[in-house]
């Protein structure tokens, strides 16, 4: 298992990158993720989205998505936990996103997202993420 100190790092960065995504801050959001990274998503149980391989197609999707956004988004992560059975450090979390646009605040959708985590010049970064969202919004 990680040590604390990893934990808490590890967990600062899925906060971190929550928080990037919501205040316009791709270019930091970009540095979580590693250069070979690969993302997926899968919604409702529906068909699989991706998988976009390496972190520029990866930021390609958040920019799409940033650009036609008009609400505030607010990406809340619990729940996270560690297994470090195999060769990977895996990390689950859950994921709740609100959105307030007009002055009403609203949840879109809830979530898990799957990552696997791996030192690059000596930070933490995702190595993997799949995101399973229960609904479409």
């Amino acid at each position: 298992m990680p040590s604390a100190e990893d934990r808490f790092a590890i967990a600062e960065l899925l906060n971190r990158m929550a928080y990037y995504y919501d205040e316009d801050q791709l270019d930091d959001l970009a540095a979580c993720y590693a250069s070979d990274a690969i993302m997926s998503m899968q919604i409702a149980g529906g068909d699989m989205v991706g998988p976009f391989e390496g972190r520029d197609n990866i930021m390609e999707l958040y920019r799409g998505a940033k650009s036609t956004q008009s609400d505030v988004r607010r990406h809340d992560i619990t729940n996270i936990m560690f297994d470090a059975s195999g060769d990977a450090l895996a990390v689950t979390s859950y994921l709740t996103l609100f959105a307030t646009e007009h002055g009403e605040t609203k949840l879109l959708t809830t979530g898990v997202y799957r990552d696997e985590v791996a030192q690059e010049a000596g930070e933490w970064k995702i190595a993997r993420r799949h995101i399973d969202l229960d609904s479409a919004y």
